[in-house]
């Protein structure tokens, strides 16, 4: 499966960044009596419902496309752009 995780138990608010990949989805289930979300990526909806069924099951709520505007490919170069560089040996 190729569910990726981006934000785990996080404000919601955070799926309005349009940085972020277009394959980038906000789901909701219920944690310890709570409602929680992640944004994950995926490449299928069907992997992402698969995925978070198992986990959560019965506390599985829903899941809704995120603002994300960036090509998943392009979002991963820039990702890698703005880590920060290791000091050499």
């Amino acid at each position: 499966m190729t569910v990726n995780l981006i934000h785990e138990d996080c404000d919601p608010t955070l799926a309005q960044d349009k940085t972020l990949p277009y394959n980038a989805y906000l789901v909701e289930y219920t944690k310890e009596s709570r409602i929680a979300y992640d944004i994950s990526t995926c490449s299928t909806t069907v992997e992402l419902f698969d995925e978070y069924y198992d986990k959560y099951k019965k506390d599985f709520i829903s899941f809704k496309q995120a603002a994300g505007k960036v090509a998943p490919a392009m979002w991963n170069r820039q990702k890698k752009a703005k880590a920060p560089n290791k000091p050499k040996k």
